[in-house]
């Protein structure tokens, strides 16, 4: 009789937890990060990172940063806070070319099938790393809760063409293009953004109005001004006379409660 009782709890407790997984069969070396705990591995050939919420919120929800991991944290540890998982995976030197979308669908793939996240993560890059999040978005509408860009490139033809000769002719090669290809072709985050917009994907920019690296003009008003146009939704939060640094908002709060509306049911 006790052995049929502790069966039948076991077997409660298989039904009722069918999605935890414990944290031993979290792949690479255990870190910290400011006081969660930190995966770092390689999955597909590349450097990922997974950081763990000490209690999950409903649903498993995870914010994907893209590039410059750990730089101005405020957003990704509020988050950590309320439960979210902080997922990254090393792209640089790829500008949100279709070999950095490959490597995001895989990392995607491995993060929502081995470790069941949730479908739809909210997606963070800074600077640079706005190509990849838009790229991959575009590329895969339905599996984006959100985006919140910070200071984000735009328009390679703004950043790195007009300002840094060297990486230009990395993106070029990153993507196999000519310069005048290039000029013509629709691989930005301002080209190609229907698909986001039919899946009302809500955006937030964050960006210095001072910027005189990735200009607003050139990059996130552009973008504004096309997703407004075909219906999407846009939330601008400018910083008067900031440049391109600082990133982010020394309170995360506007950018928090951003994610958590479109995240959290």
């Amino acid at each position: 009789m006790v052995d049929m009782r502790s069966a039948f709890f076991l077997s409660l407790c298989v039904l009722a937890f069918p999605l935890l997984v414990p944290a031993a069969e979290y792949p690479g070396k255990t870190g910290d990060f400011f006081g969660f705990e930190r995966h770092d591995f390689e999955q597909g050939g590349r450097a990922c990172i997974l950081v763990l919420p000490k209690k999950a919120a409903n649903g498993n929800p995870w914010i994907w940063r893209a590039r410059f991991f750990g730089h101005e944290p405020q957003t990704d540890v509020a988050l950590l806070e309320k439960g979210f998982h902080l997922a990254y995976v090393d792209v640089a030197g790829l500008f949100g070319a279709p070999e950095a979308v490959r490597i995001w669908d895989g990392y995607y793939a491995y993060l929502t099938t081995e470790h069941k996240l949730a479908a739809k993560p909210a997606l963070e890059g800074m600077s640079r790393g706005g190509l990849i999040i838009y790229n991959w978005a575009k590329a895969n509408p339905d599996k984006v809760a959100c985006v919140y860009a910070d200071a984000p490139v735009c328009d390679v033809k703004s950043w790195p063409k007009e300002s840094d000769p060297a990486t230009w002719q990395a993106c070029l090669k990153a993507y196999g293009l000519t310069e005048r290809e290039m000029e013509t072709a629709t691989c930005n985050p301002i080209d190609g953004l229907e698909p986001l917009a039919k899946a009302k994907v809500p955006l937030l920019h964050v960006v210095g109005a001072a910027d005189d690296v990735v200009p607003v003009a050139k990059n996130t008003a552009v973008l504004e001004a096309r997703y407004k146009a075909l219906g999407g939704s846009i939330e601008v939060i400018s910083k008067p006379g900031v440049g391109h640094h600082p990133h982010s908002l020394k309170d995360p709060k506007p950018i928090v409660d951003f994610v958590l509306r479109h995240t959290v049911e």
